[in-house]
């Protein structure tokens, strides 16, 4: 349960970049939470993506920078330097994660608990969720696999989420599903992705139509990912 309540909805956003400043915007309009998750040695990084034949800015927030943006938001570990796990020697699946999480907790000043698993593709296998779960004081770590569903998992150490953002027929029929659903069993909307992405297509505004039908139901629970698993 969630603060008494049966329904929760959190979100999910990876690499901290300068995008992640307006995107907290719009969460914070809309009384909404989320868990943005970092690589601590790319921190200060000016860089470009070509994503739909465009170029877009991919530029990481200063680590100086990190307390005063994500003041509100939970801060996740992302690994240092944004490596397929799955291609690491287990010391090196350790050294990425834990160290990453102990920066970041010396940045916010409260101890990191969770992570999202870097890259692309097949990003995490039972071996690297076994390492962290057993070699880290990582709580939870999320995927990239998502499942169109709320339910949620014994085994939060390779979490799959509900959605990608920018599915948005799916988001959007999602969204209107969980808002109408009425259950007495606890059921988490998880919405993942990029806050880059939304440049490609100046799609903006459509996230945040959906983060204005999402917000303010007495029946939903709004928390960082690491307040919805309660840790």
């Amino acid at each position: 349960m969630f603060a008494g309540k049966t329904k929760a909805l959190t979100f999910s956003y990876d690499d901290g970049v300068l995008q992640d400043k307006r995107l907290i915007d719009i969460f914070n309009k809309y009384n909404l939470k989320a868990t943005f998750n970092l690589n601590s040695e790319r921190f200060g990084l000016e860089g470009q993506l070509i994503r739909g034949g465009k170029q877009i800015n991919h530029t990481r927030v200063n680590a100086q920078d990190v307390k005063t943006i994500y003041g509100g938001p939970e801060v996740a570990a992302h690994t240092l330097t944004h490596p397929n796990l799955c291609k690491l020697e287990k010391e090196e699946i350790i050294r990425q994660v834990e160290q990453d999480r102990l920066n970041l907790s010396q940045l916010v000043g409260y101890d990191v608990c969770g992570m999202a698993y870097p890259g692309g593709g097949t990003n995490n296998n039972e071996f690297v969720a076994e390492t962290i779960h057993d070699h880290t004081n990582v709580k939870y770590a999320r995927t990239i696999e998502c499942t169109y569903s709320f339910d949620i998992p014994n085994w939060l150490y390779q979490f799959k989420p509900t959605v990608y953002h920018m599915e948005f027929d799916k988001m959007f029929e999602l969204g209107e599903r969980f808002l109408a659903m009425q259950t007495d069993s606890p059921q988490v909307y998880y919405v993942w992705g990029h806050s880059y992405e939304f440049d490609i297509d100046n799609t903006w505004d459509k996230f945040e139509e959906f983060c204005k039908m999402m917000s303010g139901r007495d029946d939903i629970f709004y928390g960082t990912n690491r307040q919805v698993f309660g840790l």
